[in-house]
């Protein structure tokens, strides 16, 4: 019997020009691309994928009027994320405890042993969610659907290593973070100052204070390959490195 998990596997942003936000993010975090999903076309859109180890980066742009991402992006400006995907062991779980919660299933994904459920933004609070699993993907070197058959062939180090969490800015952070943890079964942990937690299997997602009228995927937390933080802009979405806390202690009683 497979272990049940819930991964934060992959954030999705989205482009008016794909070919700069490209650029741009092999550049500020030294990531390659494994994937352009000629799937996407039916939905009006192109897109590439970006492995952070294990997990991943993508980012779609629209290639006709009247899409969801181009309705997406007019109504943002440009600015925030879109979906914020986790993989599982069993995705119809997922369907069938955010039914429950009455929030609706925007969009279920079937081919060739991969299975996503993406849940209305309206109804989570903030962005699009996805629950998916792809057959044999349990080990997180193995297969994963979206992101093409030789993604691991593309993980780079040199700059980012790891995602650790998606940021949401909150009017009220506190109770949307009772919202997922409740949709998630998860506890919501207290950070202090307004901001709350909610731990998956790998990954987190971090709901923090913020002044806009909405909640919105503002920030992507990755763990950077050296001793020091930094901050960059990638589709309007700020992107943190931060070193591991035991890599920069080590690294500072060095010194």
């Amino acid at each position: 019997m497979a272990v049940p998990f819930l991964r934060l596997r992959q954030v999705c942003l989205v482009a008016a020009d794909l070919a700069r936000e490209t650029a741009l993010i092999k550049s500020t975090l030294g990531l390659e691309e494994c994937y352009r999903d000629a799937n996407v076309a039916r939905y009006g859109l192109e897109n590439v994928l970006f492995p952070v180890g294990t997990s991943f980066i993508e980012i779609v742009s629209p290639t006709r009027p009247g899409t969801a991402a181009g309705r997406f992006l007019e109504r943002h400006g440009g600015r925030h994320g879109y979906m914020v995907i986790m993989d599982c062991d069993d995705p119809a779980k997922w369907q069938a405890r955010a039914e429950s919660l009455g929030m609706r299933v925007a969009n279920v994904i079937r081919h060739d042993g991969y299975f996503g459920v993406q849940l209305h933004p309206k109804d989570t609070g903030a962005a699009m969610l996805e629950f998916n699993c792809t057959t044999g993907g349990g080990d997180p070197m193995g297969p994963y659907a979206p992101a093409g058959p030789n993604w691991q062939a593309a993980i780079r180090g040199d700059v980012a290593r790891r995602l650790v969490a998606v940021e949401i800015d909150c009017p009220e952070a506190g109770r949307l973070a009772s919202r997922w943890g409740e949709l998630l079964e998860r506890p919501v942990e207290d950070l202090g100052e307004g901001k709350f937690r909610v731990s998956l299997d790998a990954g987190a997602i971090n709901f923090l204070p913020g002044d806009r009228p909405e909640a919105v995927l503002a920030g992507v937390e990755l763990e950077a390959a050296q001793p020091r933080n930094s901050v960059s802009s990638v589709c309007g979405v700020r992107f943190r490195l931060r070193p591991d806390d035991a890599r920069a202690a080590g690294a500072a009683s060095a010194r």
